[in-house]
């Protein structure tokens, strides 16, 4: 039995092999379309709940997961290890930081011999998902709590991403700009860049040419990292054809030290609809 074991939640965009590979629990967080409740990467694949968006896009919402979710996945957690370090998305954007930490104390009667910190990652997306992903790697060396704490607290640190939309049509659901905003903006074939500052989504451009746009966040990637050794997770919502051509010009134009495709939560692609493209990455 290792001494640590991570837990994470859905929108940390982790693939079914990374989290098979280092035993990383996954609070899925839930879907729901029209008079039915999913869970984000368990009943569906976000491939397969994005279809249902393009169905009827305005029957698609999503919600946080409860305590319940984050205790069920303490306990199965607690079977591999005697520490947990749970990591979540940004608490300036959601409660799952909140729900985590109730979990938490109800888990101190339930699991009374189990340590368990809970990180806020401040940041969504595979950003997130490489602090979870460094934690899980920390802990698989059979490290103690404290360190594996300290490097995802060091990842988080360096940790950002940068996505490019396709149509800013639904960012009215964040409560950040009118309806009516996003729809002319929409009818424009404005594409917003976004990244992460201080645990917040933060706009950093927009353009309108698709090949500009992807030209624009190279750019900006190569602006941050230069040739040092580089982490890169390539995200999308379903455009796989278009992922795998960005991650192809990543890895011949670049120093990568870590580079894999992964699906958009369709839990932030509902704000930001399909054919979202980018990147999380960190350099060494």
């Amino acid at each position: 039995m290792q001494q640590v074991a991570i837990v994470t939640d859905s929108i940390a965009c982790l693939t079914k092999e990374l989290v098979k590979q280092y035993r990383i629990g996954i609070v899925p967080i839930r879907l729901f379309f029209r008079d039915k409740v999913y869970r984000d990467w368990v009943d569906m694949s976000p491939s397969e709940a994005y279809e249902l968006f393009l169905q009827d896009p305005d029957s698609f919402r999503t919600s946080p997961s409860s305590p319940g979710y984050y205790l069920e996945a303490y306990h199965e957690a607690s079977k591999q290890a005697k520490n947990i370090v749970c990591i979540t998305l940004s608490s300036k954007l959601s409660t799952g930081y909140d729900m985590a930490n109730i979990a938490k104390e109800q888990a101190k009667s339930e699991l009374p011999e189990t340590a368990i910190e809970v990180l806020d990652s401040q940041t969504v997306t595979a950003a997130e998902g490489f602090i979870a992903l460094a934690a899980a790697r920390t802990a698989a060396d059979n490290k103690q709590l404290a360190e594996v704490v300290k490097v995802a607290e060091d990842i988080r640190e360096r940790c950002t991403f940068i996505l490019l939309l396709d149509t800013i049509r639904y960012v009215y659901r964040t409560g950040r700009i009118p309806k009516i905003a996003a729809r002319a903006a929409s009818l424009l074939n404005i594409r917003p860049i976004l990244s992460s500052c201080s645990g917040l989504v933060r706009f950093m451009g927009a353009v309108r040419s698709k090949e500009r746009s992807i030209e624009r966040i190279l750019q900006m990637l190569r602006q941050k990292v230069g040739q040092e050794p580089v982490h890169v997770a390539v995200m999308h919502a379903y455009v796989p054809d278009e992922a795998e051509t960005l991650k192809e010009r990543i890895l011949s134009e670049f120093n990568c030290a870590e580079l894999w495709i992964t699906e958009f939560s369709p839990v932030m692609g509902y704000a930001t609809g399909t054919g979202t493209l980018g990147f999380a990455f960190y350099t060494d």
